[in-house]
């Protein structure tokens, strides 16, 4: 397990579901299973879990325990799910929103500008659409503002520019063709911190991941009792703002909205950590892709709080 992925604020985050006797669990990202591992270790044997991934690698590292209800597919349709598998409410929800570091590490998925492999980037190896694809079809204004929105690339519309003009010689196949398409548009001595912002943008895009977390916030709002835990891992900035907005205003652009009546501003949850945290420095040595993670954990509000 640990070889597939290893869980990042493992203790942390299961500690934030605050695992009830008989109680109702959902692991929005199942990964290599190390976080519903814990959850399952912690539970008694009347509590169950729901846990979801759509990447079809994932399939062997799920354990055959009668707790767990396993669903091969994107987070943004859990409610459905829950509902299919009848059940009403959960009493806590874990999102870890990385990707995992099979994904990463399989040159062949094409989530990394570290091999020289074909650019799919698909979470979802049954989806349609490839970073190759984006890269393609895409007109220059849209390629410009995939880079600029989802990687804030500063230089997004002259890396648009190179990428259409580098097609016109060929398609655009392979991390190998992109790296010579976008080359003078790196700057020196920031390859790597430009190059993952760049692969961010079109992993983003491909999976709908930005998209996909404003369902999954406005799902949580439905189907957590009151009371119950969502429990958020993020590691980077633009699905972070999303989730403290979200916890904050209830809803992605943090636009806080007051009820006619008292005033006072409509919110479904309680953030319980003020400050958000983080991983130890021993976590981070241990794991390094851990060193952007940030944890939230929030309480469903009931009408009265």
């Amino acid at each position: 397990m640990s070889e597939y992925h290893v869980p990042v604020l493992l203790k942390e985050s299961v500690d934030g579901l605050d695992i009830q006797a008989g109680g109702r669990y959902v692991d929005l990202t199942f990964g290599g299973g190390g976080h519903s591992a814990e959850i399952l270790r912690r539970m008694d044997g009347d509590a169950r879990l729901m846990a979801f991934d759509q990447d079809e690698d994932v399939l062997g590292h799920v354990p055959e325990d009668g707790r767990l209800i396993f669903v091969n597919h994107n987070f943004r349709y859990f409610r459905n799910f829950m509902r299919y598998y009848g059940w009403e409410k959960a009493d806590g929800i874990l999102a870890d929103l990385g990707v995992s570091s099979h994904e990463f590490d399989e040159a062949e998925r094409g989530f990394s500008f570290r091999f020289d492999a074909a650019l799919d980037m698909r979470m979802n190896q049954r989806g349609r659409l490839t970073a190759a694809e984006v890269l393609n079809r895409y007109d220059v204004g849209r390629l410009a503002a995939v880079f600029k929105e989802y990687g804030e690339v500063e230089n997004a519309r002259r890396l648009a520019d190179a990428v259409v003009r580098g097609r016109a010689e060929g398609e655009i196949r392979t991390s190998g063709d992109f790296y010579r398409v976008i080359e003078a548009c790196i700057p020196k001595m920031k390859e790597k911190k430009y190059l993952a912002k760049v692969y961010q943008a079109l992993r983003i895009e491909v999976n709908g991941e930005l998209d996909a977390l404003k369902e999954m916030l406005e799902q949580a709002v439905e189907v957590l009792r009151p009371g119950g835990r969502l429990v958020v891992i993020t590691y980077h900035s633009l699905e972070d703002r999303i989730v403290k907005n979200f916890l904050k205003a209830g809803n992605a652009e943090g636009r806080e909205e007051k009820d006619v009546v008292f005033g006072h501003v409509a919110r479904s949850f309680e953030v319980l950590n003020r400050k958000v945290i983080v991983p130890s420095d021993e976590e981070v040595a241990r794991n390094p892709r851990a060193r952007s993670a940030k944890l939230r954990i929030a309480k469903r509000l009931t009408m009265n709080d």
